[in-house]
């Protein structure tokens, strides 16, 4: 079940303002983007909003979007990580250019450029201790100073990087640098590190390297051996362009992207650094990356929230240059309007209460829209016999100023079904209601009653019919709007206590055989969708909460 309504047209920004320009000058005919992450963990929100821009642009402009992983830091990659980050482009709706590309595909290439930069006497190879390094590099107000190997001559440098490159040297014992300025006030122009000596197994060259490129090294070329006409990146690398300019300036290559930068995003009640998502999955304060309260895009596939939602909210929040933070409600907003759009409506029960009919004899089951705007999604029975279950807390015994749920005494709507009058509150020792005895109104099966006015509508289930499921309540799993906004402060103190509670729940029988990934509205409750790990059609029924049918988290926080 889908909607029709057509994707809105792009919000203009100044990345499009720049790649209109290109085009209208023919600087060039078509765009080439790409979007490059390291295979070091699992894509989070940021990355969502970085792959509905490169794609987007590729798309909208009739160009090309390369997928590439810059896998130069073998240590923390794996498989696990690029398998899972091609699932994540293509769940949000993009598709490639061509095959996966991978940096390591240009480590000869790499290296040969390094050779040349050698030869005009513009890389050198370097001995200093790491220490020794950050002494010589100076600091933000102080000039660096040149090391004492800045002057080695280029056959010494040649011969030297070649024995790195042999293993000839212990790791960390040499590394090949840029020769730029040490005095630069831009503190990455200081003689960056462009090679270093590291052993260790890759996952896609296995052994044949104990050298590895430097990221900033790798990524300008990698660029321009592909082709990329708008290398797009997030704001810190902005610092960061000088060398990406100075690198592909100096080698022969007859490409040279140019580096934009924007915002990234960062999000209210989330954290988006790699390093924490994986402290909170190594210390199992989450289930894994694909916990439904991570802020990864397997952990938000996995809580119901869609792929529409997800690239809406990424066009609402727009492209700038300036920082911002955006609200966590922008967000749920968006996938909350694209779920009343798309997921039919069913009851289910999260807290029971016993409701009896005295009379219910000769009641009838009645019909039911699965979308009261969509009649196309089809129609489900709405079973009715004498044993009921109602949400606990839509019965009052002293009803609050205002109430229009049910109470004794009182009468009240049953969704798609009869008007219901409560007669009786059985309660147990304690004095806690367990069951309420009530009669309907036979004459009020889709109509209103005669001579007076119903207020209210509550959901119900026939409970010989209903059937038990597993309903997982998510919630925000930070309770602060800036978890780690305090360095001096562990950001796993602002851990949401409440992020996840598990309930056994009642559910209408038409779900029954829904696959996983299938989203529903429980009206009244919110917006869920069978897990897709732990969901089993037929057998075992698990629902998780995407999202409330409103924004009540800043109510409930005061």
């Amino acid at each position: 079940m889908s909607s029709n309504t057509p994707a809105p047209a792009p919000v203009s920004n100044f990345i499009r303002t720049i790649i209109d320009a290109d085009l209208a000058s023919g600087k060039h005919q078509s765009i080439a983007t790409r979007f490059p992450p390291e295979p070091n963990g699992y894509l989070h929100v940021g990355h969502a909003k970085s792959i509905c821009l490169n794609f987007g642009l590729a798309q909208d402009y009739q160009g090309t979007c390369n997928l590439r992983f810059d896998d130069t830091n073998p240590e923390k990659e794996s498989e696990e990580y690029a398998q899972s980050i091609q699932d994540d482009v293509r769940w949000l709706g993009f598709q490639w250019n061509g095959e996966v590309r991978w940096a390591s595909d240009y480590f000869d290439a790499l290296y040969d450029f390094a050779v040349e930069l050698i030869n005009k006497g513009l890389a050198y190879v370097d001995d200093l201790t790491p220490e020794q390094m950050r002494e010589y590099r100076g600091t933000l107000k102080e000039p660096g100073k040149n090391s004492p190997n800045r002057s080695r001559s280029v056959a010494e440098n040649l011969d030297l990087f070649t024995r790195m490159k042999n293993g000839e040297f212990a790791d960390g014992a040499m590394v090949l640098r840029a020769k730029i300025d040490m005095a630069s006030p831009n503190i990455n122009m200081r003689d960056p590190v462009i090679y270093r000596i590291r052993r260790a197994h890759h996952i896609r060259t296995g052994d044949k390297w104990c050298i590895y490129p430097m990221y900033d090294y790798t990524h300008c070329i990698s660029d321009a051996l592909e082709g990329i006409t708008h290398s797009i990146c997030t704001l810190e690398f902005e610092d960061h362009r000088p060398l990406y300019d100075w690198v592909l300036d100096n080698i022969t290559i007859p490409c040279h992207p140019r580096q934009y930068e924007f915002s990234r995003l960062e999000l209210h009640y989330t954290i988006t650094s790699k390093r924490k998502l994986l402290q909170l999955v190594n210390e199992k304060k989450v289930s894994g990356w694909d916990d439904p309260r991570m802020p990864t895009i397997s952990g938000m596939r996995r809580r119901g929230y869609t792929p529409e939602g997800i690239r809406e909210f990424a066009r609402r929040i727009g492209v700038s240059k300036s920082e911002n933070i955006v609200d966590m409600a922008i967000m749920e907003g968006a996938i909350r309007e694209d779920l009343e759009a798309r997921a039919p409506r069913v009851m289910a029960i999260i807290n029971p209460l016993k409701v009896t009919i005295t009379n219910a004899e000769g009641a009838q089951t009645r019909e039911a829209d699965f979308h009261p705007n969509h009649p196309e999604f089809g129609k489900r029975m709405v079973p009715f016999s004498k044993d009921l279950l109602i949400e606990a807390d839509d019965f009052a015994e002293v009803p609050p100023a205002g109430w229009k749920r049910l109470t004794l005494g009182g009468e009240i709507r049953l969704r798609h079904s009869y008007v219901m009058r409560c007669d009786e509150a059985v309660k147990d020792a304690s004095g806690k209601v367990i069951e309420l005895k009530c009669s309907i109104d036979h004459d009020t099966l889709g109509k209103n009653p005669e001579g007076r006015k119903v207020k209210g509508v509550i959901h119900f289930l026939s409970r010989e019919h209903a059937l038990p499921a597993e309903i997982r309540l998510y919630d925000r799993l930070f309770n602060v709007p800036e978890p780690d906004g305090d360095r001096d402060v562990d950001f796993l103190t602002h851990l949401n206590p409440h992020s996840l509670e598990v309930v056994q729940g009642w559910v209408e029988a038409c779900v029954q055989d829904a696959a996983p990934e299938t989203r529903y509205q429980f009206e009244r409750l919110g917006y869920f969708v069978t897990d897709r790990r732990d969901h089993q059609p037929g057998k075992k029924l698990v629902f998780n909460r995407t999202v409330t049918l409103k924004d009540s988290w800043a109510k409930e926080q005061n």
